[in-house]
């Protein structure tokens, strides 16, 4: 599980246009990692709407900003288009990414038990080091916290 003054976790997640990304290789930027359960859906369509009307804010920090989930890089293509996302997305195809953060947890709905991801988010410093984790995001607000914490880095 991936925590605060770790290195970034050396996984390549794949992006909308079926290429790759690989965190530990953005070194360098400031970098969020946020992962969402699934696309277009309340919660995580208010999160990505959030962190894209902050883009611009960001941007002048040398931030980069990346979703990720499980669902195909066509979702995420009509996810950014339906909403008009700023924001980056990847895939997490094998559940390697989602693992080496330690997001892919044991939920409970309704008394049934089953796997998925939890809401966290990573900020990533210039070197590639883990600065800050949080885990079991609440939507409200968090875009915003998370732009703070990273104005802080610099």
């Amino acid at each position: 599980m991936a925590d605060q003054g770790d290195m970034v976790p050396d996984v390549t997640m794949t992006t909308p246009d079926d290429g790759a990304f690989r965190p530990a290789e953005a070194k360098g930027d400031v970098l969020i990692v946020y992962f969402y359960p699934k696309d277009d859906t309340s919660g995580c369509t208010r999160e990505g709407q959030d962190f894209s009307a902050l883009m611009p804010e960001f941007a002048s920090i040398g931030a980069r900003v990346i979703g990720v989930s499980k669902d195909s890089p066509a979702s995420h293509r009509k996810f950014i288009t339906k909403y008009d996302l700023k924001v980056e997305l990847a895939t997490d195809a094998d559940d390697s990414v989602c693992e080496a953060f330690g997001v892919w947890v044991e939920k409970s709905m309704y008394g049934r038990k089953y796997m998925g991801i939890e809401r966290a988010t990573f900020l990533i410093d210039r070197e590639g080091r883990i600065a800050r984790v949080w885990r079991k995001v609440k939507v409200a607000d968090h875009a915003a916290q998370v732009l703070e914490a990273a104005k802080a880095l610099g």
